[in-house]
C-alpha cells in the first residue's frame, strides 16, 4: 500500500466518523500502523518520515475546518521537526496558531475544541497560540523560539499571518545569521557537554547526542538563516557543500531516522535514548545476526556510531567553515607563516597550497606534529580538513612504510604535550584508522555489556588521555603515585603505543590480547622500533588485563601471589608500565565503576612486586633473562660473521 492510499483510507475513515473521536482515533491508529508495516517491509525511510507528517497534515486540515470558521482571523501552522515535514510514529505535533488579532472569545472557545479533540484522538501536541507580535517579541528573546519560527509551514486559515510572522521573524529583522550562528553555537556546545561530548557512549541518544540528529539540524538551521534555502541540497549551490559532502549527510540522516522510527515503534512512546535494553531488538528488527565472532546487536550498533561519526565530523566542519569564510571573512588576520607548507590565520593551522597533500601526502602527518608542538594553534582551519578528508585514500601502503612517515608518527607520540588531542583529531578525521588499518576494524565497536560504556575506539583513545594526565602537574593530587612512575619511564611513546594497540584486536573472536601482541609488535617493527622496544610493547598489550585481575582476584598479601606476579613482570621497568596502562585503561572503560579500593588494590601491588623486583626474590628470574639476551646477541654477531 502507498502512503497516497493510506491517507485517503484514512480520510474516508474520519469523514464516516464524524464527531465521534473514538472512530478517528481508531483510524490514526490504523494509518500509523500501516506506516509500521511498510517499515518493516524495508520501505524508504523519507517516504515514511515525509508521509506521517503528510498524513498529519491532511488530518488537520479536515478537522480545521470542522471547528473554525473559514472568516475568523487565524492560520494553523506546523513549526520545528513537523515543519520541515519530518515525523516519527511518536514525535510531537509542533503547531502554532497565529491570531490576527486578540480577544476574540468566539474564536478562542473553537479553538480549544479543536486542540482537545487533537488529543483525544491521541496525537502528542505542542502548541502556541500567538499573534504576530507575540511571536517577534517571543523570538527576539529565545533562539529557540526564532528556530522553530524559522521552519513554520502553512496549513490552514489565513496564509498571510504565516507570511507576515516569516517576514517580522526572518534574518533581516530579527537574529542576522552572525548572531543566529554564534546563539547556535553555544546551545550545540551546551548540549554536546552534557553527553561527555562524545557521540560514542553505550546508550546514546539518538536526537540529542553529539553526531545525533540535532546536529544535522543544526547545519540546516544555521545555512538556512544566511542563504534562505528550503533545504540542504541548496547549500550545494552555494558551494557550501561538496555534493559527496551532502550525498554522506543524506545518507547517515536516513539511517538516524530508520533507527529512530524503529525506537518510536518498538517502545510505543517518543524515546530517543537507544537504551541497552532496545538495542538487541532493533538489531534484530534491522536483520542483524549473530556469528562465530561478533554478536548482531554489535554489528547493528557498529553502524549506528559509524553514522554518528561521520555526522559529528561534518557538523564541527562545516560549522568551522561557515564562520571562517562566511562570518569572519573580513575579520581575519594576515596569515602568519610557519614554514612554506603551513601557516595560521586567526589561530588556525591551513595548508598554503591546495595542492600540497595530492603531491606530498606525508605533509599530513606534519600538520599533527605542529598542533602538538605549538599551544598557540586553536586548531585546523575547515578548508584544510576538508582537504584532508579527500586525500585519505593516498595513505596506503607506501605511504605507511615510507620512513619519513613513520618518523613524524612516533616524534608525534614522544611530544610532551598534546599527544591526545592530535590523536583524537586523527581519529575524528579518519586519518588513524587510514593509517593504521588494524585501528578502522574498532572504530564505532561496541561490546554488548554495561560494563564498557564506551566505543573500543573512543575507550583506547581515552586512556591515552589518562596517561597524558599523570604528567600534567596540575593533575597530580589525582594519582600520586602513577605521576611519580610516569616522571621516571624512559620512553613515554611506548606506553602511548601500548594504550593504542592495547584493545586493537576486538571483535576478531578469540583472546584479544594475545592477538592484539602479534599485531602491535608488526607494526612497532614496520615503524622501525628495535626488537626490544617492539617487544616491550607486545607484552603489554598481551599483559594489560593481567595486572587487573591479579589485584581484584587474588590475595595480594599473600607473598606467593606477588612473588608469581613478580615472575611474569619480570623488571622492575616493565611493572611501573603496566601499572600506567592498568589504572589508565581500568578508568577509561567505566569511570563510575572505578573507585579508591580498585586504586590502592593496584599501588599495593605495585609496590610489593617493585620491593621484589629490587630484592634477590626474582634474581634467577632476572639472570636468566639477561642469559637469554646475551644468548641471543652471540647469535646475531656469529651470523653477521659468517
Amino acid at each position: 500500500m502507498t502512503i497516497s492510499a493510506v491517507q485517503q483510507q484514512m480520510l474516508a475513515a474520519v469523514d464516516d466518523a464524524g464527531s465521534d473521536f473514538s472512530e478517528i482515533r481508531t483510524a490514526l491508529k490504523q494509518a500509523s500502523g500501516q506506516l509500521e508495516k511498510m517499515f518493516v517491509d524495508n520501505a524508504p525511510i523519507r517516504e515514511l518520515v515525509n508521509g506521517r507528517a503528510a498524513l498529519v497534515d491532511a488530518l488537520l486540515q479536515s478537522l480545521w475546518k470542522r471547528h473554525i470558521d473559514e472568516r475568523m482571523d487565524v492560520a494553523l501552522a506546523a513549526v520545528g521537526g513537523y515543519g520541515r515535514g519530518e515525523l516519527h510514529p511518536a514525535s510531537d505535533i509542533d503547531l502554532l496558531i497565529l491570531l490576527g488579532q486578540e480577544d476574540d472569545e468566539e474564536l478562542a472557545m473553537a479553538l480549544s475544541s479543536f486542540i482537545t479533540l487533537l488529543w483525544d484522538i491521541g496525537l502528542y501536541v505542542g502548541q502556541s497560540v500567538r499573534t504576530l507580535q507575540e511571536c517577534r517579541e517571543e523570538a527576539k528573546k529565545d533562539i529557540t523560539v526564532a528556530t522553530n519560527l524559522m521552519e513554520a509551514r502553512f496549513l490552514c486559515g489565513n496564509s498571510e499571518l504565516v507570511d507576515q510572522m516569516l517576514d517580522q521573524t526572518g534574518p533581516q529583522k530579527l537574529w542576522p545569521s552572525d548572531l543566529f550562528f554564534k546563539a547556535k553555537w553555544r546551545e550545540q556546545q551546551r548540549r554536546h557537554l552534557k553527553y561527555d561530548d562524545t557521540a560514542h557512549s553505550l546508550e546514546p541518544n539518538v536526537k540529542e547526542g553529539p553526531g545525533g540528529l540535532r546536529d544535522m539540524q543544526m547545519i540546516g538551521w544555521v545555512a538556512k538563516r544566511h542563504f534562505c534555502v528550503p533545504s540542504l541540497s541548496g547549500l550545494v549551490k552555494h558551494h557550501f557543500l561538496t555534493q559527496s559532502e551532502y550525498q554522506s549527510l543524506k545518507k547517515e540522516e536516513a539511517h538516524l531516522w530508520r533507527v529512530r522510527f524503529a525506537l518510536h515503534m518498538t517502545t510505543g512512546r517518543a524515546e530517543d535514548r537507544l537504551l541497552f535494553d532496545y538495542q538487541r531488538k532493533l538489531a534484530e528488527l534491522f536483520g542483524y545476526e549473530d556469528d562465530e565472532v561478533e554478536l548482531g546487536v554489535e554489528k547493528f550498533m557498529q553502524r549506528y556510531y559509524r553514522a554518528v561519526t561521520e555526522l559529528q565530523r561534518l557538523n564541527e566542519m562545516l560549522l568551522q567553515y561557515f564562520q571562517e569564510t562566511i562570518l569572519l571573512k573580513n575579520q581575519l588576520q594576515p596569515p602568519c607563516i610557519i614554514n612554506n607548507r603551513f601557516q595560521t590565520r586567526s589561530g588556525f593551522l591551513e595548508v598554503r597550497d591546495k595542492q600540497l597533500f595530492s603531491h606530498r601526502p606525508i605533509i599530513m602527518l606534519e600538520l599533527f606534529l605542529l598542533m602538538t608542538q605549538d599551544s598557540d594553534i586553536k586548531g585546523v582551519r575547515a578548508s584544510t580538513i576538508r582537504q584532508i578528508r579527500e586525500h585519505l585514500h593516498l595513505i596506503d601502503s607506501r605511504f605507511r612504510t615510507n620512513h619519513k612517515a613513520q618518523q613524524l608518527f612516533l616524534e608525534i607520540l614522544k611530544q610532551p604535550q598534546g599527544v591526545f588531542h592530535a590523536l583524537r583529531r586523527m581519529n575524528r578525521y579518519g586519518f588513524l584508522a587510514a593509517y593504521i588499518p588494524d585501528f578502522s576494524n574498532i572504530v564505532g565497536r561496541m561490546q554488548y555489556d554495561l560494563f564498557h560504556v564506551y566505543t573500543v575506539d573512543t575507550h583506547t583513545l581515552f586512556v591515552i588521555r589518562n596517561l597524558r594526565r599523570f604528567t600534567v602537574a596540575k593533575h597530580h593530587d589525582e594519582f600520586p603515585s602513577c605521576s611519580d612512575v610516569i616522571a621516571r619511564v624512559p620512553r613515554q611513546e611506548l606506553l602511548i603505543l601500548a594504550a593504542l594497540f592495547h584493545d586493537i584486536a576486538k571483535g576478531r573472536g578469540g583472546d584479544h590480547s594475545q592477538l592484539g601482541e602479534a599485531v602491535a609488535y608488526q607494526f612497532c617493527r614496520q615503524q622501525g622500533l628495535d626488537e626490544e622496544d617492539s617487544r616491550l610493547v607486545a607484552w603489554l598489550v598481551r599483559s594489560h588485563l593481567v595486572m587487573s585481575m591479579t589485584a581484584q582476584r587474588k590475595d595480594i598479601e599473600d607473598p606467593s601471589v606477588i612473588h608469581e606476579f613478580a615472575r611474569q613482570v619480570e623488571t622492575p621497568e616493565r611493572l611501573d608500565y603496566l601499572y600506567l596502562l592498568t589504572v589508565a585503561d581500568m578508568r577509561a572503560t567505566n569511570p563510575k565503576r572505578w573507585n579508591s579500593w580498585k586504586g590502592s588494590l593496584l599501588g599495593q601491588l605495585h609496590r610489593s612486586t617493585h620491593l621484589a623486583l629490587t630484592t634477590d626474590i626474582d634474581a634467577q628470574t632476572r639472570n636468566a633473562r639477561q642469559i637469554a639476551q646475551n644468548k641471543q646477541q652471540a647469535l646475531q654477531q656469529l651470523r653477521q660473521r659468517y
